[in-house]
């Protein structure tokens, strides 16, 4: 049984949250179209001496969401979510729990490691927590530390994508786990949808499609490369962020390197605040299911369209 907080969703989607791309633009559309917007807490940065600009992001989605909320009681936003990356590298990460624990964010996502104090800190204000994983090791690691439910995170996703196929993590996960689960991995279409509820998933976790969209913070070359790419221009390389990620070859290729060439990184070097990850802010991030993507429109009309896909696929499917 889910959470009752992902229930009666418009689809069941979670929009994933992507590194500088999600902000709060992009979560209060995702949002107010019915969907569980989201961002990575890090994606809030400020200047040394300013006052935190999560504090601030969260003030504002909360706002605008309730007043959505009170001009549409019929039609309510869904709630949103916050990434925290709880890896040692994240210097900020034990500021960020307080402040999300102050405002009540309702979801959080964890990535790279699973905290206890973490998931006590979202139990604690009414949330519940979420843990991205790549195998059922990590994942009854999660479940053991106090997470309500699981994102599998398969091949083919963007961002740090896992190896496994998706039929298989998430049977493996299904074999032990009844909870909430959500599953990420080359999902860009309303069919694609259903078909993770097919395999077992509750809902399903899109990223890549979002930034082809007006409110994504993104470079307009970005936007327009998911638009002209398909699942071949996918590259898998843990060169970036010490991490095995998914990137698209173009902006590779743009940065001075060939993408068939890539070297490794020794996972200890991960530190998505340094200057070395910096160095790589035009490399771009992607999953496999952009071949989807034909265009750059508004958030609540790529949720429209995968509304009306995912509508027809179950029709087609009782038909």
């Amino acid at each position: 049984m889910l959470p009752s907080i992902l229930q009666n969703l418009r689809i069941p989607v979670v929009a994933s949250p992507m590194f500088i791309v999600s902000g709060p633009d992009l979560v209060i559309a995702q949002c107010k179209a019915g969907i569980v917007g989201s961002f990575p807490a890090l994606n809030a940065r400020e200047k040394d001496g300013e006052p935190p600009l999560l504090d601030s992001w969260l003030t504002r989605i909360a706002e605008e969401l309730d007043r959505h909320n009170q001009a549409n009681p019929d039609c309510p936003a869904a709630p949103f979510a916050v990434n925290q990356i709880v890896h040692r590298s994240n210097a900020r990460l034990d500021r960020d729990i307080e402040i999300c624990h102050r405002h009540k964010v309702p979801i959080w996502i964890t990535s790279l490691g699973a905290r206890v104090e973490v998931n006590q800190a979202a139990h604690d204000c009414g949330g519940i927590a979420l843990h991205d994983v790549i195998n059922t090791v990590f994942a009854r690691k999660a479940i053991e530390k106090g997470a309500d439910g699981l994102i599998a995170v398969a091949a083919g996703a963007g961002g740090h994508a896992g190896p496994l196929s998706p039929f298989a993590l998430v049977q493996e996960i299904r074999d032990w786990f009844d909870g909430p689960l959500l599953l990420s991995g080359a999902i860009a279409t309303g069919r694609a949808v259903l078909a993770a509820q097919a395999m077992g998933a509750d809902l399903a976790y899109i990223g890549s499609p979002f930034i082809a969209t007006s409110e994504a913070n993104a470079p307009g070359d970005y936007k327009q490369m998911i638009v002209d790419s398909a699942a071949g221009d996918i590259v898998t390389s843990s060169l970036f962020t010490g991490v095995s990620g998914n990137y698209l070859a173009p902006s590779i290729r743009a940065a001075g390197m060939d993408p068939d060439t890539l070297d490794s990184a020794d996972p200890s070097s991960m530190n998505f605040g340094s200057a070395k990850a910096k160095a790589w802010s035009q490399v771009w991030g992607s999953g496999q299911g952009i071949g989807a993507v034909r265009d750059i429109v508004p958030a609540a009309q790529r949720i429209d369209r995968l509304a009306a896909e995912y509508a027809a696929a179950r029709a087609a499917i009782c038909a």
